[in-house]
């Protein structure tokens, strides 16, 4: 069994990145009104603000905060796979293991979380989170990706509509910027 810690801080905010076993699929946007049924259902049960999103093909970023004196976000990730999953049609492969435990071929087992440490954190993890879909080359401008937390941002006033066309989209946040591999 691995042994790993997560880094947990009651009511702290957090940035995540989720990943489909299958990193060449679309299941993430061609089932999204499934993902948005799975998030509303675990919302409704364990409570969490969702101050960033953006789901793209194959994995997702958000950056959420959770209530004062809770720090299972990974029962609400847990729950979330899980009602997602559940909606899906059995038709993906499964290693002997994942059959053997009983596990679909949807997920990837674990998430990358960074606990978002001040004010400077959390702006750098909300861009990184807008900036995505330009990083991976899926729009020409982040307002154009559908599957974004963005467009709320710019009702909010957080954000100009055009933001994201001179800035580069390798913004020191994300997986790939603490130093740390992917779990």
């Amino acid at each position: 069994m691995s042994d790993y810690r997560r880094h947990r801080v009651p009511g702290g905010s957090y940035f995540f990145t989720v990943n489909l076993l299958e990193r060449k699929s679309r299941l993430l946007v061609d089932h999204i009104d499934l993902l948005r049924d799975a998030v509303r259902a675990v919302r409704a049960r364990r409570p969490f603000h969702i101050d960033a999103w953006v789901v793209l093909p194959d994995h997702m970023h958000t950056v959420w905060t959770l209530p004062e004196d809770d720090t299972d976000y990974s029962g609400r990730w847990k729950a979330i796979k899980i009602a997602f999953a559940k909606g899906l049609p059995k038709t993906e492969h499964l290693s002997t293991t994942r059959a053997i435990k009983g596990e679909r071929g949807v997920w990837q087992r674990r998430f990358w979380e960074h606990t978002v440490r001040d004010e400077a954190d959390y702006a750098a993890h909300m861009d990184y989170v807008h900036i995505n879909p330009l990083k991976h080359g899926l729009v020409q401008r982040v307002a154009d990706w559908p599957y974004s937390s963005f467009h709320l941002a710019i009702n909010r006033g957080w954000y100009e509509s055009d933001w994201g066309t001179n800035v580069s989209v390798d913004i020191e946040a994300g997986e790939r910027h603490q130093g740390l591999p992917s779990l």
